[in-house]
């Protein structure tokens, strides 16, 4: 996809999507050093995950629909009892030989202006299906069908046998990823790499 971008941008179409993408634009491109890793030199990303509860015909390609009542302060005490750094393996489909260890830094749900439920994410670095999870385990809060603090005894559980119901993908949008100064891409390239075995003094 980038190769592709960089090559129109060569060719002065740089405004216009790759052949074969129709829901992304590249706005701008420019070329990096053999240290920079799209995926392990970032030091975080963020997710929205988005929730119809009203009729929203404009908003159905990137949002699921689901009328059901929804309880945000619910999601919110639940959510916070999830931040920090955890083996989140009940909320992952783990890769073998790879960590399931991530540290959370932001996970709550809003009302947004548009009337939507917006589920914000971010971590240093996500498994797969992780985001997806963690948003299935906080709306099963949020409609009253598990109570507040069943997503923290998932995450304590540390099982595929406990594993948290995974949300439709249609949903989710990754909406950033950050990186560092160029001088650092090499290094934070090496830590991500390492794999984390353990965490958590408390959780041990």
């Amino acid at each position: 996809l980038l190769a592709r971008a960089w090559a129109q941008r060569e060719q002065g179409r740089g405004g216009r999507p790759p052949r074969g993408v129709s829901d992304a634009l590249v706005l701008s491109a420019s070329p990096v050093n053999a240290d920079f890793d799209a995926r392990f030199s970032a030091t975080g990303r963020s997710y929205a995950y988005r929730i119809a509860d009203r009729p929203t015909p404009l908003r159905r390609w990137d949002c699921v629909w689901d009328d059901r009542p929804f309880d945000l302060a619910a999601v919110n005490r639940a959510a916070a009892a999830l931040l920090g750094e955890h083996d989140f393996l009940s909320f992952c489909r783990p890769r073998e030989g790879a960590t399931t260890i991530r540290t959370l830094t932001r996970l709550e749900a809003a009302r947004a202006p548009d009337g939507l439920v917006e589920f914000h994410v971010e971590a240093d670095a996500f498994c797969h299906s992780m985001v997806r999870s963690l948003v299935g385990a906080l709306a099963l809060v949020g409609r009253g069908a598990r109570p507040a603090p069943w997503p923290r005894a998932l995450l304590d559980a540390r099982s595929r046998a406990s594993a948290a119901p995974i949300a439709p993908a249609r949903g989710l949008t990754l909406e950033r990823v950050d990186y560092p100064g160029s001088e650092e891409w090499a290094l934070r390239a090496s830590l991500a790499r390492r794999r984390r075995d353990a965490c958590c003094d408390a959780e041990s």
